[in-house]
């Protein structure tokens, strides 16, 4: 689950942030835990990429293939919030790559059941 604003523009001129919670699709393939893991190794082994190009990395495998296109970059660029974001964005792909769920999502699927 991202925590994403609906609202940038606005915040930025003072209102107060609105959240959208959007959450990983009900069903996420084997094949794209397999890619996870190739994604976690690549950015925590390849010493020529830099630290922007692996975190666009991240980014791009979050949106595209944990969410399966419900978000895009430019959605995690534009509207989850920095502090903490990369840390977010790395928490989803260890979620896919190992199934650690979050404590917010644990609790959500125990409302839904």
């Amino acid at each position: 689950m991202l925590e994403l604003v609906k609202n940038p523009e606005g915040v930025l001129k003072g209102d107060e942030p609105e959240i959208e919670k959007v959450w990983t699709p009900a069903f996420i393939p084997l094949r794209v835990a397999r890619n996870a893991i190739e994604v976690w190794h690549e950015v925590e082994t390849d010493k020529t990429m830099s630290e922007a190009d692996k975190f666009d990395k991240i980014a791009d495998f979050v949106a595209n293939e944990v969410f399966a296109g419900k978000i895009t970059t430019d959605d995690i660029y534009n509207r989850l919030h920095a502090p903490g974001g990369q840390d977010v964005l790395k928490q989803q792909l260890i979620f896919v790559a190992q199934g650690q769920q979050s404590d917010d999502t644990k609790n959500y699927l125990a409302k839904k059941n």
